[in-house]
């Protein structure tokens, strides 16, 4: 299937992260793109602005009038998201061609030698510490990436002349699976979207076939502590990284402070100079998820002295432990956790940076499987707040199962002072209680309320 073919390209669910980049990739190659999604977003008005037409109503009338027949020039992409949809189906009915998104970034990737980054948590961080580390240093690189840059405002970067694509392998419905890499990072292997894959066996099994699939003397990159859950295929080069042992890729003499974090990267057998990094990001997970951005660099050419300069720069990520305020009397943190591991870990680090302070976390549960599975997880996580609010959970693509909500998840948790509440009351609430510190996290549309928690709370 050649990609470059079509004229006219129409997105189903165009709103989504993964799929804004896909339409920003098409719009800088002089395509013609249209979409639907449900909500209007940030992300949807960005691509309005460039002047996409995106429709709001889930009416085959509001399809463009160019896609009133299907022809050779037109493709339909599909994000996984979308179901139970008349547009989709539509085009399905009809002949057009139509592709999944997963599918559409396996095929581009096919013009680039691809790095991607897999794994349940730090794929993000990573993929977007490595693209950055690769645009200052000149490299380049065309990047797909699976939140906001701060750095660059966007989810989409495009070189038309570097050889290098950077792209976030989303294991989720086995998307990764569309990827044949010539790298391939993975970063964790916590057991996730068991509604998917049924069991941990079949997760780990299957990225085992993505780690198989990075190309002959390609390499693959993985954390010290994983390395052991699956077997090396013997066609790729293997290559490990810790921040807390020797390995391949390792840190040393690391200083953890209050909002950033010292240490020196080191690789086995070489001597670097210039090898400080000062990163703006506390949590000992960030120095692993820049040593996997490092050592990917190894192999691509890029000076060792940009690496540090480049980290040195780096401004984070959009809903990744964004500070929004910090001051003696409020601090307000947002962070996109979703999953008990990730929870934990953004807590802890949070407690450790505003020692001694009192800790309200707001969260919004993210998929009822997923609250399902991992129910008594979640509340140990949830119980190291001091105060907890939990808001309804957020269904994405999913139907009701019955006996699984928020208040069943409150009624494990532990907390001195916990609550449910509606998402719409969320202001009110806040406004009527004592905030020292607080913590949002989630996946789903508590984002809406980032922007209206910041300016109560600062006020």
């Amino acid at each position: 299937m050649n990609i470059k073919k079509y004229k006219n390209i129409y997105l189903v669910g165009i709103g989504g992260i993964g799929m804004s980049a896909l339409a920003n990739y098409f719009y800088s190659q002089n395509k013609n793109v249209y979409g639907y999604d449900r909500v209007k977003s940030r992300l949807t008005e960005n691509l309005e602005k460039k002047g996409i037409e995106i429709r709001y109503e889930d009416n085959v009338n509001s399809i463009p009038s160019v896609f009133n027949s299907s022809s050779k020039d037109q493709l339909v992409i599909y994000s996984s998201a979308i179901s139970n949809n008349n547009i989709l189906s539509y085009f399905s009915s009809n002949s057009y061609n139509i592709c999944k998104r997963s599918k559409v970034l396996g095929l581009i990737s096919e013009h680039y030698y691809t790095i991607a980054v897999a794994g349940t948590h730090g794929k993000t961080t990573t993929s977007i510490m490595l693209s950055h580390i690769l645009k200052q240093s000149n490299v380049n690189c065309t990047a797909f990436l699976g939140g906001i840059s701060k750095n660059y405002n966007t989810n989409f970067l495009l070189s038309d002349k570097s050889k290098y694509m950077v792209v976030e392998a989303d294991e989720f419905d086995r998307s990764f699976l569309s990827l044949n890499p010539d790298i391939a990072i993975i970063t964790s292997l916590d057991p996730d979207h068991l509604d998917i894959y049924g069991s941990h066996k079949e997760f780990i099994d299957t990225f085992q076939k993505f780690a198989s699939q990075v190309k002959k003397n390609g390499c693959l990159i993985i954390e010290e502590s994983i390395v052991n859950k699956f077997e090396t295929p013997k066609h790729v080069n293997l290559f490990t990284y810790s921040h807390s042992s020797i390995s391949d890729f390792y840190a040393s003499s690391i200083n953890y402070q209050s909002d950033k974090i010292n240490f020196l990267y080191n690789e086995k057998g070489k001597k670097y100079n210039n090898n400080n990094v000062e990163l703006c990001m506390p949590g000992h997970h960030n120095v692993s998820n820049a040593l996997a951005a490092i050592s990917a660099c190894s192999f691509l050419d890029v000076p060792n002295k940009f690496i540090s300069q480049a980290l040195n720069s780096f401004e984070g990520i959009k809903r990744r432990f964004d500070v929004h305020l910090n001051t003696s009397e409020k601090v307000y943190v947002d962070d996109y956790a979703h999953h008990p591991t990730e929870i934990i870990e953004t807590i802890k680090t949070v407690k450790k940076m505003f020692a001694g302070r009192h800790l309200t976390v707001l969260f919004q549960p993210h998929l009822f499987s997923r609250t399902d599975n991992f129910k008594n997880e979640f509340a140990q996580s949830l119980s190291l707040a001091d105060s907890l609010i939990l808001l309804d959970i957020y269904p994405a693509r999913e139907k009701p199962i019955k006996g699984v909500d928020s208040k069943m998840l409150l009624n494990l948790c532990v907390n001195n002072s916990k609550k449910l509440i509606s998402k719409n009351s969320v202001i009110k609430n806040l406004e009527n209680q004592k905030i020292d510190v607080l913590l949002t996290l989630g996946a789903g549309d508590i984002s809406d309320l980032v922007m209206p928690i910041k300016k109560m709370i600062s006020s």
